[in-house]
C-alpha cells in the first residue's frame, strides 16, 4: 500500500501547498491529497493555505511536483452534493475540476454529501437530485478516465444503504468509494463491518484516529470530524484500523492511505506516519 496525507494537516499551521510539498519529500512521503479552490482567497494567494486553486496551471504544478517526488492521490472536491445548492455549486465545481485533475496525473476526484439533513429536500428528494448530478458527473469522469469517489463524511454516505444507492446512480466503475476510518466511527458506524461492505468499492482511503474525548461527546451524533487532533494510533479507532487494513490487504488493496490529523505544524503528523508505517511492516503490508 500506499501512505500519502492530506493537506488539511497543515491548515492550522498556515503553510503554503510548496511547503506541504516539502515536508513530504523530507518524510520519505510520495502521494499528496489537496482540496482544490474555484477561484481565489487571499489567504492561499499569500502562501498561508495548503491547498491548490483550479486557476494554477495543472501540467507546470505536475512538474513542480516531481520534483519533491509527490503526486497526486486525489484532490478534493467536497462540496455537499446532497443541498439545495448542490447543483447550482456542487455540480460545476466538480465538472470543472475532473480535467483539471487530467492534465494534473491526478487519477481521482473526492466529492461527497452534506453533514446534515438537507433543509427543505426530503430524504428521496436529495438523493434523486444527487442521482441527476452524479450523472453528468460520471460521464465528465469516463471521458478524462478520472474515478470519482465518495467520501464517507455526511447524512447520506455514513448511512450504508444510501451510500449502496449512491454508488450505483452511475452504474460505472468510474464511481467508487473513499473510506474514511474515523467518519464511520464518529457517525456511529462499525468502521470494520462498514469497510468489509463496501471492500469492492474502496480506491482511496482516509486513515483518521479519534480520541476518547471526542469519541465520548460526538459519537452518532455527527456525520464527520472537520480535523481530527489526535494522532492516528493514539485513539480509540486504532483497533479498528488495524483490521481494515487486514481486510484491505486482502482484498489485494494497494492504493493510497491519506493520512487525516492535525499536524501541528509537523510532530503530530509524523506520529501518525511512525504509527502507520509501523502498523504496517507488522501486518507484513509492504509499503509501495
Amino acid at each position: 500500500m500506499k501512505i500519502g496525507f492530506h493537506t488539511d494537516a497543515f491548515n492550522s499551521a498556515a503553510f503554503s501547498f510548496e511547503k506541504a510539498l516539502a515536508w513530504a519529500q523530507a518524510n520519505d512521503v510520495h502521494w499528496i491529497e489537496p482540496g482544490v479552490i474555484d477561484g481565489v482567497s487571499w489567504i492561499h494567494g499569500l502562501g498561508y493555505f495548503p491547498h491548490v486553486a483550479l486557476y494554477e496551471d495543472p501540467v507546470t504544478l505536475r512538474r513542480k511536483m516531481a520534483g519533491y517526488g509527490v503526486a497526486f492521490s486525489q484532490v478534493d472536491a467536497a462540496y455537499p452534493m446532497s443541498g439545495k445548492c448542490g447543483p447550482s455549486r456542487g455540480l460545476p465545481y466538480v465538472l470543472k475540476t475532473i480535467p483539471w485533475a487530467k492534465l494534473a496525473g491526478c487519477e481521482r476526484v473526492a466529492t461527497t454529501d452534506g453533514l446534515t439533513k438537507p433543509e427543505g429536500l426530503t430524504d428521496d428528494q436529495a438523493m434523486e437530485h444527487m442521482k441527476r448530478s452524479y450523472q453528468q458527473i460520471v460521464e465528465v469522469a469516463e471521458a478524462n478516465d478520472i474515478t470519482v469517489t465518495f467520501e464517507v463524511h455526511g447524512y447520506f454516505t455514513t448511512d450504508p444503504d444510501r451510500l449502496e444507492q449512491m454508488l450505483a446512480f452511475g452504474d460505472s466503475p468510474r464511481l467508487r468509494l473513499n473510506l474514511d476510518t474515523g467518519n464511520t466511527f464518529i457517525a456511529g458506524q462499525d468502521p470494520v463491518a462498514f469497510c468489509e461492505r463496501f471492500l469492492d468499492k474502496i480506491v482511496h482511503v482516509h486513515v483518521k484516529d479519534v480520541s476518547a474525548s471526542m469519541a465520548e461527546a460526538m459519537r452518532g451524533k455527527d456525520t464527520g470530524i472537520a480535523i481530527s487532533h489526535c494522532a492516528i494510533g493514539d485513539g480509540v479507532n486504532a483497533d479498528n484500523i488495524k483490521a481494515i487494513l487486514r481486510l484491505l490487504h486482502g482484498r489485494g488493496f494497494d492504493g493510497v492511505l491519506s493520512m487525516e490529523c492535525e499536524g501541528q505544524g509537523g510532530p503530530l503528523i509524523e506520529r501518525s506516519l511512525g504509527w502507520l508505517r509501523g502498523t504496517l511492516a507488522e501486518l507484513g503490508i509492504p509499503e509501495e
